[in-house]
């Protein structure tokens, strides 16, 4: 028997997502510092707007056929990243990044069971596993000090901001298909900007002095968001989305070293829920069809023998 067909393999477009996804986990700590210097509406309204401006210019062309279904896509899906990403950066100011970020990949196992809730659509045996073992992992990872089943204000809000980043998610397959990538990105990061800045006044949030390091951290989280998103767009044209998960998960994985070495020290009990949270990420995108696999192969090989 060849060992060829178990060689490792990689494509171009999943050695790129990895680059993407380590990257991707030092954003957590350039937030955190970013909250230091600003407000978190204001922030995420700045870092949106950069955004939003950076793919608009490589969209000019496309833009003119902006139709009112992309329009209408764009602004609900542009409201749920608003939500998602204010929240995450409004529980960074009181939570370490490696925290925030594990608990940001509870967007995973939580997207069936919104599907489930919201559209009726019962999860499978394996994404049910995985809710299960991520919910488990939270408690481990989220409670503060020796307090289990206790999350404070940060975990809480950063959890409500996962759920939001789920929404975005099941949005977006909604849509998928009946939009233009490039206008609608436009449309989903400039709505997102806009609501970030709208929620300064309920929120009390004032314009603060704009330091180079504010404006630098902003531009710079804001052109890498959009680069974050043409990649995603082109990598998954041939990455399947299973792989491109498990790709993913490596994203809190990446943001807990880097937070290590910026001196974060999670105990052993979050280390530990942080694991749980991993593995569901990764069971509750797993299928059964071992089963169906082996009998295509056992047809494979009657067909063999007959001939």
């Amino acid at each position: 028997m060849s060992l060829s067909r178990y060689a490792f393999s990689i494509k171009p477009q999943e050695a790129i997502l990895i680059l993407i996804t380590m990257f991707w986990g030092g954003t957590f700590l350039a937030v955190q510092y970013a909250v230091t210097l600003s407000d978190p509406f204001f922030f995420v309204g700045l870092r949106f707007a950069t955004a939003a401006i950076a793919v608009a210019l490589i969209s000019l062309k496309t833009l003119r056929g902006l139709t009112l279904v992309e329009l209408k896509a764009g602004v609900v899906i542009g409201i749920s990243i608003a939500m998602g990403y204010s929240l995450q950066t409004w529980g960074l100011q009181t939570i370490p990044s490696s925290k925030s970020a594990f608990i940001t990949a509870m967007y995973v196992p939580l997207v069936p069971l919104l599907q489930w809730l919201c559209l009726g659509r019962m999860p499978g045996l394996m994404s049910c596993i995985g809710i299960v073992l991520a919910f488990i992992g939270l408690i481990l990872l989220a409670g503060p000090g020796d307090s289990l089943l206790v999350m404070g204000p940060g975990e809480i809000i950063t959890l409500i901001g996962a759920v939001a980043i789920a929404a975005e998610i099941i949005l977006i397959s909604a849509w998928a298909g009946k939009v233009d990538v490039k206008r609608v990105t436009v449309v989903q990061l400039a709505t997102a900007s806009l609501v970030a800045f709208i929620a300064m006044v309920p929120a009390g949030e004032s314009v603060p002095s704009m330091s180079p390091g504010l404006v630098i951290v902003a531009l710079g989280l804001g052109i890498f968001s959009a680069i974050i998103q043409v990649t995603m767009n082109w990598a998954q044209r041939s990455v399947s989305p299973t792989r491109a998960t498990v790709i993913y998960t490596g994203e809190p994985v990446w943001a807990g070293i880097f937070g290590r070495l910026a001196g974060e020290r999670l105990p052993m009990l979050a280390l530990l829920g942080a694991a749980f949270i991993i593995l569901g990420v990764l069971v509750s995108e797993l299928k059964l069809k071992r089963k169906k696999r082996a009998l295509a192969e056992a047809d494979s090989a009657t067909a063999n023998q007959e001939s």
